[in-house]
């Protein structure tokens, strides 16, 4: 074998272990939001982003733009680590504290709601990117009043639903619970806590108990439209609008590095981009976010969570390797090469 075939072997064989190294260090991720009852925010992306038809939508689009709503299924905390009631400041919970999602904490008696009653019931959220984890749902007190900010104080202290590792059915976490008996206009929080990373992800579904009826304050059901929870087909058509970045946890979008999220400074919260909401921003992968979807689909089908383990620095350090590997195996070829020259002359 001559010299520059050994340099070419050696090559290929540092490289290839680094680069399948690449590609299985893709870091894990999680997206999705609940569909029943349904979430404000899945609510709001129903009713289209550019035009909402319910005021309570318009009112979110007006105070933090559309982004969010393209954004539907991100409202998370990177860094929660099953500390969620710590973290997330009173009147910013169905924000997650993130400036994109302000417009989710907005006080009133209007937003879209679903019908709810005590007893038996079976939840469904809707997971865009699978993944194993913990779902606790929360539901607010009797005399909460959905005129006034959101706080902790207003849910009751434990969860009235917990479940580990639900079963996954045509793309939608599916699980039970027993919905505690209320009256009128109400909210059930849920926080979605993977396993493998201290990545949370959180809702607000507003509910009305028996009947609904006109008026606002305690309790009461108020006037609003009946939320509805986006299909699949618009999920996919307007998918390739997200800055969420499914497929990689690119460090760049708003939310882009979601696990670590060190560059947004906070503890893996977006910058406050002042609520400029429809404001140019990196997009860290988008355009891959329809196959990312349809992938999530195919893989939500089967009865089993994804395992997908990593966080967002294994990429960085795998792809890093990889150059500096690549980079040592060029200058050990052009080396024997040029022995090789010396040799023949």
């Amino acid at each position: 074998m001559t010299a520059r075939r050994k340099a070419a072997g050696i090559a290929l064989t540092g490289i290839a272990p680094l680069a399948l190294t690449a590609l299985t260090a893709t870091p894990a991720v999680a997206h999705g939001s609940m569909t029943d009852p349904v979430s404000r925010i899945s609510a709001c992306f129903a009713e289209g982003p550019e035009h909402p038809k319910s005021a309570a939508c318009k009112a979110m689009v007006a105070a933090g733009g559309t982004q969010a709503l393209y954004d539907w299924n991100g409202v998370r905390d990177g860094n929660a680590g099953g500390q969620s009631k710590k973290r997330i400041p009173d009147g910013k919970l169905c924000s997650a504290d993130s400036a994109e999602y302000k417009g989710l904490d907005l006080p009133r008696a209007d937003w879209p709601s679903s019908n709810l009653k005590a007893g038996d019931h079976t939840f469904r959220y809707k997971a865009t990117a699978p993944h194993r984890g913990s779902f606790e749902l929360y539901i607010t007190k009797d005399g909460y009043d959905p005129t006034k900010p959101l706080k902790w104080s207003d849910l009751e202290s434990e969860p009235f639903a917990k479940v580990t590792n639900p079963k996954l059915t045509n793309g939608d976490y599916v699980f039970g619970g027993k919905v505690p008996a209320r009256s009128g206009r109400h909210l059930i929080y849920s926080i979605w806590q993977r396993s493998d990373s201290p990545e949370a992800f959180y809702t607000c579904s507003d509910v009305v108990f028996g009947k609904g009826g006109g008026g606002t304050g305690k309790g009461a059901a108020a006037s609003g439209p009946a939320a509805a929870a986006p299909s699949d087909r618009q999920i996919a058509a307007e998918a390739d609008k997200s800055s969420m970045d499914h497929m990689h946890h690119g460090g760049q979008g708003a939310h882009g590095s979601h696990d670590g999220a060190a560059a947004a400074g906070d503890g893996g919260k977006a910058p406050d981009d002042g609520g400029a909401g429809n404001a140019a921003r990196p997009n860290g992968g988008a355009a891959e976010m329809a196959g990312a979807e349809r992938a999530g689909v195919r893989q939500a089908a089967g009865s089993h969570l994804a395992e997908t383990g990593g966080d967002s620095s294994t990429a960085p350090i795998a792809v890093g390797g990889a150059a500096v590997l690549a980079l040592g195996a060029s200058v050990l070829f052009a080396s024997t090469r040029r022995k090789a020259a010396r040799q023949r002359g």
